[in-house]
C-alpha cells in the first residue's frame, strides 16, 4: 500500500467520523432534551437544550469535515481549482461555525468577555454594593 493511499484512508475515516459525531449527537442531543422535558416539565427549556446540545455538535462536526477536507487536498495532488475549492469550503464551513456559535453563546466572541467571567462579577458587586443597596437588601434585578 502506498502512502497516498493511507492517507486516502485517513481523509476518508475522518469523514466518516465527522458524520458519525453529528448523526450520534443529533441522537444524544434528542435523549438530553427529552430528559429535561421529563426533568422540569419545561418545553422552552428542553427546546433551548436541544438547539444548545445540537448547535455544538454540528460545530464538532464541521471541524472534523473540515480536517478532512484539509487531510484529503493536501495529500493529493492538489491544483490551483482544488485549492481554491478548499478554500471556499473552509470559509462556508467557518462562517457556519462562527454564526452558529452566536446562536448558541447569544453572544459575539469578541463581546464574550462582556457576559462572562470577571466582567459578570464586577458588575454583580456593583449591583449588590452600589447606591441604594442597604445592608442585607438583595441586590437590584433580584
Amino acid at each position: 500500500m502506498q502512502t497516498h493511499d493511507v492517507f486516502e484512508w485517513i481523509g476518508v475515516a475522518f469523514e466518516f467520523v465527522g458524520v458519525a459525531a453529528l448523526a450520534l449527537g443529533f441522537i444524544a442531543a434528542v435523549v438530553i432534551a427529552g430528559a429535561v422535558l421529563v426533568r422540569r416539565r419545561d418545553g422552552a427549556a428542553a427546546f433551548r437544550t436541544l438547539r444548545e446540545v445540537f448547535g455544538g455538535v454540528i460545530l464538532l462536526g464541521l471541524e472534523i469535515l473540515v480536517a478532512a477536507d484539509l487531510i484529503k487536498t493536501v495529500t493529493s495532488n492538489p491544483t490551483l481549482t482544488d485549492a481554491l475549492v478548499l478554500g471556499i469550503i473552509v470559509l462556508i464551513r467557518t462562517i457556519l461555525s462562527f454564526s452558529l456559535q452566536i446562536e448558541i453563546d447569544g453572544v459575539a466572541p469578541w463581546r464574550r468577555a462582556l457576559v462572562t467571567g470577571p466582567e459578570v462579577l464586577a458588575k454583580s458587586v456593583r449591583r449588590a454594593t452600589g447606591p441604594g443597596a442597604g445592608a442585607g437588601a438583595p441586590p437590584s434585578g433580584a
